[in-house]
Formats: structure tokens, C-alpha cells, sequence
């Protein structure tokens, strides 16, 4: 038998240590990713009236002219092309278009043009939307969409491979820092895990159940998670056995924080990106069965064909390119986790030209677990000295006999926020909370959206209880049946509204 007969009849090993992720893996990234910014697009859209409308809480129509009367409304500190004609129309305009752009990915045609354009606009509404869209997962979105734009499916790319998994370790190992650097100890002491689910912003039922597993359980818990953010991401630049034992470990720990608590599409963004710990011969087959049942059809071959990346760059512009994102990638983490001492003042542009544009983020998820978990709830009156009704929002804690829902990939942008403001309340009132007390007084229709029932359109006057929840015991939930306990903690002053 010949040499070429005898590898031919031989069973084909997988090589111990392989460059990495190739054109097939791009492909399937490519696809989720679109999925991701579908749901992303329709999550926005079908609350954005009511952020940012004429109507909404803070409307861009009040912003843009205040800016402009102020003469500092410029693209470049205010990177939105909204602003230009800021109305109704516009703005769902904008969400129609991210949808197409979204379902053209998912369909190849285009991808990465798409993909682009999708983090331009993308980009504009993180801007325009100000406090509703500050989260660490809208900035994870942007950042690999923007990566994405320069991923081509029909051949090897190892440097933007490369940086995809840089971008991976770096959500994980980062957010494993500022759980060691956490000024309470808690996931050091192993305490964390004992007051996360009760204390999660929209935890789901499944929070209840793990809440109640024995301490020593959460002491693992919070002790593993640790573990797993800042010793697992190393092995996503090792092997492929190690890549593969990093990705099942990391989409483990990510179900789990999906079952448990309502973190719109991030969950789901964060598992898209383990595909980059995949090598090309575990997914190729998969492509070959899916785009052999596929009808092709000569319109899209047509427009794939018209929609076509550049060529690629020189390899000495995508090394430069590839400094300069580590690079920006340093002086964040230096600010964030580090003390930059004397080059505080010379890399201060780089961070806030980062902080504008969201292209290059540091992550840093619950870099503390809050013990306590304040609900601030609306009332309102409907006579001069009447009783005040609660006004219970759809997705947060407020009837105690309420099992706490599951909403994700969707996120409802006020009813997350409003857990900051719980943890704030003593300190400020941010400008969205003022935005809704007013919006009860004058056009309660305008929020109704955000509550189970529609508030009552006579209201004399408004106010916040805020109060102090607790997931009921064993017991209590037995003979209740009840989720949550709850007990005042303070009231604010009434608003008058004016008659």
C-alpha cells in the first residue's frame, strides 16, 4: 500500500493545537449575530415611542434643541444621525431599517456591509436614547458588530479571529477583576452567590428556587465564578481540547444566568461569540447540510454579488489596526482597574473618544452583588385627599403574589433602570423618573405601556413608595403563596398636579 492509499484509509485526526476559527465559523457568527440584532431592533422598537418620542420621557425633540440653542450639538460629541430630523417617524424609521438590514444578514446577503450599517445605526440610537441604552450589552453588541464588519465568510481571516477572541477574554476576564477588586470582598468570602438572585435587577422564577439552595452551595458558587472568569478565559487561546472545554463551561454559566435573571439578548450575544472557540471542521458540516437544503436563488446570488466587501487590507494596515484595538482596549482597562497615575492626563482623550463612539468598551459585570433590593413604586391619587393607588409595572417585583417573569431576549429598558434608581433613590432623581411622574399628572396614556393596567386619567397628585423586597421563605411561600415580602422604607413628597 502506498503512503497516499494509507493516509487516504486512515481515520483523519484532529490536530492537537490549530490555528483557530476559519471562514465557516465566520459564517455561523455571521447568522447568529443578526439573530441577536433582530431581536435587539424589535426589543427597541416597540418601547422607543415611549423613551425618546414627543411623548415619551425624554424626548430627543427636547434634547436636540436645547443642544442646538447651546451650540454644542456637533456629530462628533453626539454621534447620531437622528438628530438631524428628530421626530416619530424618524425614529421608527430607523427601527424598520435595522430590521431589514438584520434579516438581510441573516439571510447572507451582504453580511458584513449589512453589519456595518447595522453599528451606524446602532450607534445613533445608543446616542440618541441617552440613560435607556447605557447597558454593558449595548456596548457589547456595537463592539462585535463592529469586528464583525471585517469578518469575511469565503476566507481565512486569522488577525480579526484573533481579536474576536481577545474580545471574548476580555468580557470575561475583566468582569472577573472588578469581582476581585470588589470593595465589599463578597466573592472572595464567597457571599455573593447568597444575595445575587434576590437582589438581580428582573430575576425570573427560577431566581426563587436557587436563592433557597443550601449557603454552601452559594459559597461554591460565587468562589467558581471567579474561577471561571479569570483562570477559564485563558484557555480560549490555547488548544482546541482547552477551547472546547472553555466554551461548554462558558455556555453553561451563561444558561444558567439566562434561566435566572432577564438580561435582554446578552446572555445570548455572549454565547454567539463561544462559536469563536470552534474550529472550522465543527461547523463545516453543519454549513454543507444547511445550504444544501437551501433553494438558491439568482436574485440573492445577484445581490450578494453587488454587495461585496472591499479587499482586504494590507497586512501590515490590519496590524496596525489590530495595535490600535488592543491598544484603546489597555488604556480602558487601566482606568477602569488599575491607577494610571501620571498618564491620566495624556490618555484622557483616547478614553473619551471610546466612551463617545462605544466601539472599544471595558466590561465589568456585577463587580458587587447589592444586599438589598429597593422597589421604588408609583401611586397616584385621583381625589383631593382619596386614597393612593399602586400602579404595578409589568415586568419588576410589585405584588407580592406575582411570580417574577421570564421577558428575555427582550429587555424592558424603564422597568430595568428603575432598579438603579432604587439603589439611588436618596441621592438623586434621574431625569426619566421626573419624566414619568409628569407623564402621570398630564398624559397618563402615554405610559400606560409601562404598567399592568392603565393609570386612571383623572390624577390629582403622584408620588414613590419605596420599598424593601425579600423573596419569602419555604414556608411562607406555602402557606401564601407568595413570592415576595416587602416592607415600606420611605415615601417621597406628593406632586401636585395641576388641575
Amino acid at each position: 500500500m502506498t503512503a497516499d492509499a494509507h493516509a487516504a484509509t486512515s481515520p483523519r485526526r484532529t490536530p492537537f493545537w490549530t490555528a483557530g476559527s476559519g471562514a465557516d465559523v465566520a459564517w455561523l457568527f455571521h447568522r447568529l449575530l443578526a439573530l441577536v440584532f433582530l431581536v435587539a431592533w424589535l426589543s427597541l422598537g416597540v418601547q422607543l415611542r415611549l423613551l425618546i418620542g414627543a411623548r415619551g420621557l425624554l424626548p430627543l425633540v427636547d434634547f436636540v434643541e436645547a443642544a442646538r440653542a447651546e451650540g454644542v450639538l456637533s456629530f462628533f460629541a453626539f454621534p447620531s444621525l437622528l438628530t438631524l430630523h428628530p421626530s416619530d417617524g424618524v425614529l421608527l424609521a430607523g427601527i424598520v431599517c435595522g430590521i431589514a438590514l438584520a434579516l438581510a444578514a441573516l439571510l447572507g446577503l451582504g453580511a458584513r456591509v449589512c453589519t456595518a450599517l447595522q453599528v451606524v445605526l446602532y450607534l445613533a440610537y445608543v446616542t440618541a436614547c441617552r440613560a435607556f441604552l447605557t447597558f454593558q450589552w449595548d456596548s457589547l453588541l456595537l463592539e462585535a458588530a463592529f469586528l464583525a464588519s471585517f469578518l469575511p465568510t469565503r476566507r481565512p481571516a486569522p488577525l480579526v479571529h484573533f481579536l474576536f477572541r481577545a474580545l471574548l477574554f476580555k468580557l470575561y476576564f475583566e468582569s472577573g477583576l472588578a469581582k476581585w477588586q470588589s470593595p465589599l470582598g463578597d466573592w472572595r468570602d464567597g457571599s455573593a452567590m447568597t444575595f445575587y438572585y434576590e437582589t438581580a435587577p428582573l430575576p425570573t422564577r427560577l431566581a426563587w428556587y436557587a436563592h433557597h439552595l443550601p449557603a454552601g452551595w452559594h459559597h461554591l458558587e460565587s468562589r467558581a465564578t471567579l474561577l471561571l472568569e479569570l483562570v477559564v478565559p485563558f484557555a480560549i487561546f490555547g488548544p482546541r481540547r482547552a477551547r472546547l472545554t472553555a466554551a461548554a463551561l462558558l455556555t453553561l454559566f451563561q444558561l444558567i444566568n439566562a434561566a435566572t435573571a432577564n438580561y435582554g439578548f446578552f446572555c445570548y450575544l455572549s454565547v454567539c461569540l463561544h462559536v469563536f472557540l470552534l474550529d472550522d471542521a465543527d461547523v463545516a458540516a453543519w454549513r454543507a447540510r444547511f445550504e444544501k437544503r437551501r433553494p438558491e436563488r439568482a436574485l440573492f446570488s445577484r445581490w450578494r454579488a453587488r454587495l461585496r466587501w472591499p479587499p482586504a487590507p494590507r497586512r501590515g494596515l490590519a496590524l496596525v489596526a489590530v495595535a490600535g484595538w488592543l491598544g484603546v482596549s489597555l488604556v480602558e482597562a487601566l482606568f477602569h482597574f488599575g491607577n494610571p497615575g501620571p498618564l491620566a492626563e495624556p490618555l484622557a482623550p483616547v478614553l473619551e473618544l471610546s466612551q463617545t463612539y462605544r466601539l472599544v468598551n471595558p466590561y465589568h459585570l456585577f463587580g458587587a452583588v447589592t444586599r438589598d433590593r429597593i422597589e421604588p413604586e408609583f401611586q397616584v391619587q385621583t381625589t383631593e385627599r382619596g386614597d393612593w393607588a399602586a400602579l404595578a409595572f409589568k415586568y419588576k417585583p410589585g405584588p407580592v403574589d406575582r411570580a417574577p417573569p421570564f421577558v428575555a431576549p427582550h429587555q424592558p429598558r424603564v422597568d430595568f433602570l428603575l432598579w438603579f434608581y432604587g439603589l439611588s433613590f436618596a441621592r438623586r432623581q434621574p431625569g426619566y423618573v421626573s419624566g414619568l411622574l409628569a407623564k402621570l399628572c398630564e398624559e397618563p396614556g402615554a405610559v400606560a405601556a409601562l404598567f399592568t393596567a392603565p393609570p386612571p386619567g383623572n390624577v390629582r397628585a403622584v408620588r414613590i413608595v419605596f420599598w424593601d423586597y425579600r423573596f419569602t421563605s419555604s414556608d411562607e411561600r406555602r402557606a401564601t403563596g407568595a413570592w415576595w415580602t416587602r416592607h415600606p422604607v420611605q415615601t417621597s413628597t406628593p406632586v401636585r398636579c395641576s388641575p
